[in-house]
């Protein structure tokens, strides 16, 4: 168990997160883990090859494409209060990498359910929460469904609240394109993981993919939506 505190945007950023997605899985040829060029809204051999897998219409093509599928993450920063197991991470500000389960905590803070609770947006230094990280291992995987926000709080005075966030790390340089490799670069490597000697030699019938970039999403508006309610 942890305790930490959500930032808002760092200086000169528009959101206090950096979204991305990547791939991570193993094949004849090796392990593939690498960042996805539909972060940057551009085509990706392995998003592009997965959408044939699929639209072949063989659940064994399917099968290949789930294991294949990207996988979304996003980066804050935090103000970590309490770390029993990492001491040396109170009281300072740190990067924290989360998937889907931490974000949907987030997002219904930020949008919740029921008309009879009140909208909190979690990145406030003065009128957020404090996030209780409780992670337990559930067959073998972490599992974050305990973890929860306390309420409302003051993360400190106006000047400690200022001395944070002049802390707080660049987020977008996390998904700058010089952080992603060429489209011919992330091809060879994930040929070499399957086998092949092209992903496209396969008799798939081929549908080109839609990307979106990441600034049209719709987590950034509801984010923004909120903002303009406060």
């Amino acid at each position: 168990m942890a305790i930490v505190r959500f930032l808002p945007a760092p200086e000169g950023e528009d959101l206090p997160w950096a979204r991305s997605w990547n791939h991570g899985f193993q094949g004849p040829g090796g392990w593939y883990i690498e960042n996805s060029l539909t972060t940057l809204g551009q085509k990706d051999p392995v998003s592009e090859y997965n959408t044939q897998l699929w639209n072949s219409g063989i659940e064994a093509n399917k099968e290949i494409a789930r294991k294949q599928k990207r996988r979304l993450t996003y980066v804050s920063n935090v103000y970590v209060l309490k770390d029993p197991s990492n001491p040396q991470n109170e009281n300072q500000v740190r990067l924290y990498k989360y998937g889907k389960k931490i974000w949907d905590k987030l997002n219904d803070k930020m949008n919740p359910e029921f008309e009879d609770e009140t909208p909190v947006n979690p990145f406030d230094l003065w009128e957020g929460a404090n996030f209780k990280l409780k992670i337990r291992k559930i067959d073998g995987f972490s599992n974050y469904d305990k973890s929860e926000f306390a309420s409302q709080s003051k993360l400190g005075d106006d000047e400690k609240c200022e001395a944070i966030w002049k802390q707080q790390y660049v987020l977008q340089d996390l998904v700058s394109e010089d952080k992603f490799k060429s489209y011919q670069e992330i091809e060879a490597r994930f040929n070499t993981v399957i086998g092949s000697d092209s992903v496209f030699e396969e008799s798939i019938d081929e549908e080109e993919e839609t990307v979106q970039p990441t600034g049209d999403t719709s987590e950034t508006m509801e984010y923004f939506k909120k903002l303009a309610e406060q």
